[in-house]
């Protein structure tokens, strides 16, 4: 039945590791419903950042949250200005001291939670369905993967009666467990009711042991003031002169 599992859950411990690592004990439905909202809030808060996954990690006195994003600097803002916003206003659902790190997408095209998204925001717009969904699956296929399947359900075109229409390119090998397939289902409100599209991508497969861990390959931004947004550090940029202008000299 692998055609009826979620790919992401089916292959938790084999190829993919879970986007919540603490201990539970009593307090477990506590930890998890905490752990829902802060997911919600952050996706609401930073709906124009490109968020795609929430990772959070518990210790007794620290709750460490880490984003994936493909537009980091407007999490980061002026001189980490807005993600110390966002730490204290995450603060306070949590009552524990925060810690945020934030990991750049290199390819948001093979992302599904990021392609399902973009999908959505088209729709929205009164963009055509098709249209949108075969420029994500355009886009998916140039930057090398391996195959992506959309569905998508509703009233298509403001039909009385809703139905399904799916679109594939490549493969999509659900029952083959080394195969790393991404996932992601969200929904578009328009004037005829919600829609909902389903995105599987296809990025390859996975031999001999893997990290398991959601961030592997990923880029760390600064956070901090010294960081500037994750611009390069002090290090990398030109020597001035007494003028306060580069000095175009060769460094010997």
């Amino acid at each position: 039945m692998g055609q009826k599992t979620n790919p992401i859950g089916n292959r938790l411990g084999i190829i993919r590791g879970w986007d919540s690592n603490w201990y539970g004990g009593n307090d477990y439905g506590d930890k998890l419903a905490e752990d829902h909202k802060i997911r919600k809030y952050i996706h609401a808060r930073l709906s124009k950042a490109s968020v795609s996954k929430v990772i959070i990690e518990r210790t007794l006195k620290l709750v460490t949250v880490t984003i994936t994003t493909a537009r980091p600097g407007i999490i980061i803002g002026k001189g980490g200005q807005e993600v110390d916003k966002l730490k204290e206003e995450l603060k306070k659902i949590t009552d524990k001291e925060v810690q945020i790190n934030i990991f750049e997408i290199k390819r948001p095209e093979l992302d599904a939670y990021l392609v399902a998204t973009s999908i959505c925001r088209q729709i929205e717009s009164r963009i055509s369905y098709r249209r949108a969904i075969k420029m994500a699956i355009a886009a998916s296929m140039r930057m090398n993967a391996e195959g992506i399947k959309v569905l998508i359900s509703g009233r298509l075109n403001g039909a009385e009666m809703a139905r399904s229409e799916g679109f594939k390119e490549g493969r999509i090998p659900l029952s083959t467990f080394r195969a790393d397939i991404d996932y992601a289902l969200a929904e578009a409100h328009t004037t005829y009711g919600r829609m909902g599209i389903k995105v599987w991508i296809m990025k390859g497969e996975v031999y001999g042991k893997r990290d398991l861990s959601p961030l592997a390959g990923m880029d760390k931004k600064q956070s901090g003031a010294g960081g500037k947004g994750g611009d390069s550090p002090r290090g990398d940029r030109k020597p001035f002169n007494k003028g306060g202008k580069p000095d175009a000299r060769k460094r010997k």
